[in-house]
Formats: structure tokens, sequence, C-alpha cells
């Protein structure tokens, strides 16, 4: 059968899906959205038409996130996602495909089983797991093959993940549950709290986009913001300095670099050799943040570098390793034999 159908990696992240299909590459990049018609339970819509739904739904649809913290928070809503871009991106194979997921290194058992049940019921032959960071590091294009230590740090929108890989494996690793969403929520805290500002998820996540930053830059940058005033209930804007938003994501950011450090910590000496000639590397949607890669740098002591396309490193690493199965394999039953 696998003449006749095509292999597929994906990245079920927090904030979007992403889907490798062998031979042609990343086939799919939408928001990890569904929306669910209320009357009768059933699909709506996904992905892209789907965010578009967020707070513009009558009352018998509703537009939701089915993930939290990289896990499945809602199984009905993540199977029909899933199912939705499943369709989509097996719709020149015959059979069912081969699906590699990219999981959070930290989820257990019974959180990996429902992202199994759901890739089963959404139509996949085979499913296996893969950890994000083993993915992304594969993604980035770092030598996981060989007997030499590298570093990666995977934020993503749930969750971020640090690990040190050594022969297609983790020697050891830290998952916190602060990334993206974390750094957004963070900036509506602020708002509310310093400009008595009610602003929603997309405009905070703009804010995040045009002026934030996890470290001093040489030009501090300020933009307009639109929201709704707390006391008059009005519509209102003000002018928000990068200064403020780097204030307001110190929290989470913090919580990033403990999780660097400790991981570091216990690295064993000839790897960390290693990591330290080499550098870090930065993958995932937060590795977009101005500045973070020089704010890991500075407490660390260590370079840091950004991947290239530090986006799709989960998801093309998962999709590389079903291409490459002989050379590769190993991340995927390493995987099965620790659940």
């Amino acid at each position: 059968m696998g003449i006749f159908s095509k292999d597929i990696g994906i990245d079920l992240g927090t904030a979007n899906t992403l889907i490798y299909v062998s031979g042609e590459g990343i086939v799919l990049q939408e928001p990890s959205v569904v929306a669910i018609d209320q009357r009768d339970k059933t699909f709506y819509a996904a992905g892209v038409e789907a965010n578009k739904m967020i707070g513009r739904t009558p009352g018998d649809i509703v537009a939701v996130r089915p993930l939290k913290d990289g896990v499945i928070a809602d199984f009905d809503a993540a199977e029909m996602m899933l199912r939705a871009f499943i369709i989509r991106a097996k719709r020149r194979s015959l059979f069912n495909p081969r699906i590699a997921i990219g999981i959070p290194s930290g989820v257990t058992g019974v959180e990996w089983r429902a992202v199994m049940d759901a890739a089963r019921r959404a139509g996949a032959r085979e499913v296996y797991p893969i950890d994000e960071p083993v993915a992304a590091a594969i993604g980035a294009g770092l030598p996981v093959t060989e007997a030499t230590g590298n570093m990666i740090i995977d934020i993503g929108g749930g969750t971020t993940e640090v690990a040190v890989l050594s022969l297609q494996g983790i020697v050891l690793s830290q998952s916190v549950r602060v990334a993206g969403d974390e750094l957004t929520e963070a900036i509506i805290s602020y708002m509310k709290k310093v400009h008595n500002l009610a602003v929603g998820e997309r405009s905070a996540e703009q804010i995040k986009i045009e002026i934030g930053s996890a470290y001093p830059t040489a030009e501090e940058l300020s933009m307009e913001v639109r929201g709704r005033h707390l006391l008059s209930g009005l519509p209102h804007t003000v002018i928000v300095k990068a200064t403020e938003i780097r204030e307001s994501m110190a929290e989470p950011l913090s919580v990033i670099v403990e999780a660097v450090k400790r991981t570091l910590e216990n690295t064993p000496p000839e790897l960390a050799s290693d990591i330290i000639d080499r550098g870090i590397m930065l993958a995932g949607g937060g590795a977009l943040l101005t500045g973070i890669d020089t704010l890991i740098s500075h407490e660390t002591g260590i370079v840091t570098h950004i991947a290239p396309a530090p986006l799709n490193c989960v998801v093309m690493g998962a999709g590389k390793v079903l291409e490459d199965y002989k050379k590769l394999g190993r991340v995927l039953t390493s995987r099965l034999n620790r659940l």
C-alpha cells in the first residue's frame, strides 16, 4: 500500500498545524482552530476559515482551539480538525497514509494515546510519535545521528521544549508549558493593568510581532493600540512603547531562560563541551521574537542561533524521518518504547 499512499509528517501545534507530504514538502500550514455546528455537533470549518470566525460566530456555531499547552484539550474537536487537514493532504493518495506526529517530550502516555486515537480515527494507517525537540533538530539540520551534543530550544505556542541530543536520542530535556501563548496573555494582562484597555488575542499577538522584543534593541519602537476602555466602556486608543511590552513579557521569558539553564546544569561535561563549540539552536514560532537569541546568549554565555524557517522545523523533521526511515527511524521506535 505504501506505493499508493504518501507518508505524512504533522506538527500538531497549539497555535498552528503544519503538514508535510513525502515528495511534495509542506502542503498545509493553518491555525489549529475548528468551527463546530452546535445544533448537531458536526464539522463546520477548520484552519484559516475557522480562525476568522473566532469571536464572530452566531450562537449555533462555535470556533475552538482543540489543543492547549501542546496537548489535546477537546478530543472530538481535535479529531474533526485533524480529519479535515489529513483529507486535504492526502487528496492524491489511494490509501490512508503513515503519519509521524510531533509531540511535546513531557506528555504522558494518556495524552499521547489521545493524539494517536484522533489521528487513526481521522484516517491514518499507522501513527508514530516523534518528540518535538528531536523533530525540530532534524528539521533545523543539526547532526543528530552523530555522537556529538546538540542543544535545541523549540518555543511553540503552548510549550517550550529544551533538549540535549546525541545519536538520534534525547540525553536530557526540559518541557515547560510556557511559550508564545503565555507571552500574548502577558501583554493582554499588562494592557488591562497599566492602560485600562481590553484588547483581544489577535491585537496582543500583533503587538508582540510588531514591537515585542526579549532584549533591548537599538531602535525602541512604538505603536497605536485600539481596544475598549475598561472605565468608560468605549473604544479607546493608546500609544504603547516597546520597552513596556518587553517589561510585560519578562516573567514568562524568565521561565524559558531558567529551563535552558537547568538543562545546561545537568548536561554531561563532554556534551556540554560540544554545545559550547556548536552553540544553541532556536526553533519554533517563539524564535521569531526579536532579541530572544541575544537574551539566551547573554544569560548562558553560549552563542545562540535561529534556525532557517524556524516555524517549519518540527514538521520538516517529522517528514524527513519517514522519508529516510532506515537512517532516522530509531527516533520513532525510541519514543514508542518509552510510552
